[in-house]
Parts: structure tokens; sequence; C-alpha cells
């Protein structure tokens, strides 16, 4: 694809633009200082450049999955020693974690519970903490696995603003990495959360041992939603001992930041967060991330179960770079 095609891209109207994988690719593989000039003018056009959000994860139900997810340790099938499972947390406290976050600068609280669905019995709670979170005046996300549509319906009755549910790679390769569940399950998960008036948070994780044209691939199933996701976090693989990915080769950090930015370039209005994998990269790779397009991050020391830069350290970087919190009239 010619730069002179990719000027036009990045100042299409806002008309709903459908890719190839073709398309995708070609713009994948520029030389990397033309990727990362079309990715920076697309991200100016619909972002101030110098701010990222502030999300906080909170896990509010860890360990004991059904599902055979082979890149987590909350999954009950994995090969290693099992992690213990946890009941569902009391409203109370992830109330309290919810102002710590707030005061803390988050402007968007994600709960996430290792289920394969919610029980009936379990959405009680699940709204209390959705309906605490939203009167502290913060964006709401939860993660619960797959919803039926009446689930759909009850979280968006709530108030809950964001549903999280990610691809995790393309249709080819996720068979490799899941047995207990179908890419189509995931897909039809998110039609019940569009459906149902929320929010769309939906991405993947690079380094599972899957090939560019996947990571591509994922991308345009992304992007030709009929609605693209508002929210697309991408994960760097953390290898976690006992998995069954726990050896897998890690990604090149460019070939990561060309990812991002493929992202940004499909992907106009959403939120690209910088998401797991954060306290393997470099200030360098981070920066060139956000110079890609990346505008979110979690913030605090853990994300579910894994380790994640603390505030001071990602205070430090953007004091660096110059970067701001981005105030939350300003989130979509």
């Amino acid at each position: 694809m010619a730069l002179i095609d990719l000027a036009h891209v990045a100042g299409r109207a806002p008309a709903k633009t459908y890719w190839t994988r073709e398309e995708a690719r070609a713009l994948y593989d520029l030389p990397f200082a033309d990727l990362m000039f079309e990715a920076q003018t697309v991200h100016r056009r619909n972002f101030d450049p110098n701010r990222v959000q502030m999300s906080k994860l909170l896990s509010i139900k860890t360990g004991g999955c059904a599902e055979d997810c082979g890149y987590c340790s909350q999954s009950a099938r994995m090969p290693g020693e099992k992690m213990k499972a946890s009941k569902l947390m009391e409203v109370e406290r992830v109330l309290a974690e919810a102002q710590k976050a707030k005061d803390g600068g988050a402007t968007r609280y994600c709960m996430g519970a290792a289920w394969r669905s919610p029980k009936d019995r379990d959405m009680d709670m699940v709204v209390a903490m959705v309906e605490g979170v939203k009167a502290m005046g913060m964006e709401t996300c939860m993660t619960l696995g797959m919803l039926t549509p009446k689930q759909a319906l009850t979280l968006k009755d709530a108030g809950l603003d964001y549903y999280n549910h990610n691809l995790d790679t393309s249709e080819r390769y996720y068979s490799e990495i899941i047995s207990t569940r179908t890419f189509a399950d995931r897909l039809e998960t998110l039609d019940n959360v569009r459906l149902a008036g929320m929010k769309v948070c939906a991405g993947g994780i690079l380094g599972m041992g899957e090939t560019v044209d996947d990571r591509v691939d994922m991308l345009v199933t992304l992007a030709n939603m009929d609605e693209a996701p508002e929210s697309v976090p991408i994960n760097m693989l953390i290898p976690i001992p006992g998995t069954k990915l726990e050896n897998a080769p890690p990604i090149d950090p460019l070939d990561f930041v060309r990812t991002i930015a493929l992202a940004r370039i499909m992907m106009p209005e959403s939120h690209v967060r910088l998401s797991a994998g954060r306290t393997e990269m470099s200030d360098e790779t981070q920066a060139l991330c956000f110079l890609a397009g990346a505008n979110s991050i979690f913030v605090g020391d853990t994300l579910l179960t894994a380790d994640n830069p603390g505030e001071d350290h990602d205070g430090a970087l953007f004091r660096r770079l110059g970067i701001g919190p981005e105030a939350l009239d300003g989130a979509s």
C-alpha cells in the first residue's frame, strides 16, 4: 500500500471502513518510521497525544476457572500446580478498593471474575458492585466470562459502561490456545453485550506462538465488527510457570509496537490499552507504544494475578515523556 493511500486512510470520513487482511498486512509491513508516522497522524486526529487513560483492575473472584486457556494461571485445568479458588469478594471490599483507585487517579474501574460464565445467584452482588462504583463517578468495566442476553441486559440496567471479553488471537489459531469454548462463543458474547447497549472492550494477547497473520487477522475481526470495540487491550504474554505457554518464546518488542500501531490505524476512535506484560517492557518500548497510539494503561502493582508496574514507576516514566492522565470527560 502506497503512502498516498495511507494518507487517505488517515483522513477518511467517519463512514465505516471494512478491512481486508491484505490491506492490514500491507500497513503492518511498512517501514517502521512510515508506520509510526501514519499511526501518530491518526492518533492526533482523534485524541490528545499526551494524555493516557488510567484504569484499575481488581480480581473479584480468583482461581478455579473451568476454562483451559493456555496462558492463564487461574484455570482449574492447567497442568501445573492449581491456584486456590476464592469466593466472590464482598461488595464492601470491592467498593473500598474502588475508592482507593479513584483517589490514585483512576477514571475507569475494571472488575474481573474467573468464571466460564456468571451464575444467576451471583448477579445481585455483581450489580451492587457496578452501582457502587458508578456512584463514585468512575466508568465501570467487568469481565465475567460468557454472558447470556439476559445477563447482559441486567448489567446494562445496573449502569455497566464496558464489558471486556477478549478474542485472544485469530480464529485460525484460537483452538491452539483454548478448547473449552470456541471463537464463535466469544463473538456471541460480544454481540450480546453490544445488543444490550454497553460498550465493548475486546483485544488479544501477543506472544503465544501465533504468526504475524494471526495478529493481523485478530485486528481485522475487531475492526470489521458493525461497531469496533471502544476499548482494545493489547497484552504481551506473561509466561506463567505451570501453564501450557510457560515456555513460549517472547515476541520481538518492535513487532509488538507494530501491532499497537496497526490497531490505532484500523480503530482510530478506540482507546488502545497497553495491558499485561508492561513489567517485561523497557521504558523505551513503552514510549514507542504510546507514540504508536496506545492511550490507556492499567495502574497499580497487580493486574488480575500478574505483576504490573507500580504508580511510582509509571509516574516517573510519564514525567519523562510529558504524558498526563486523561480526564474522565475525555474518555470514550
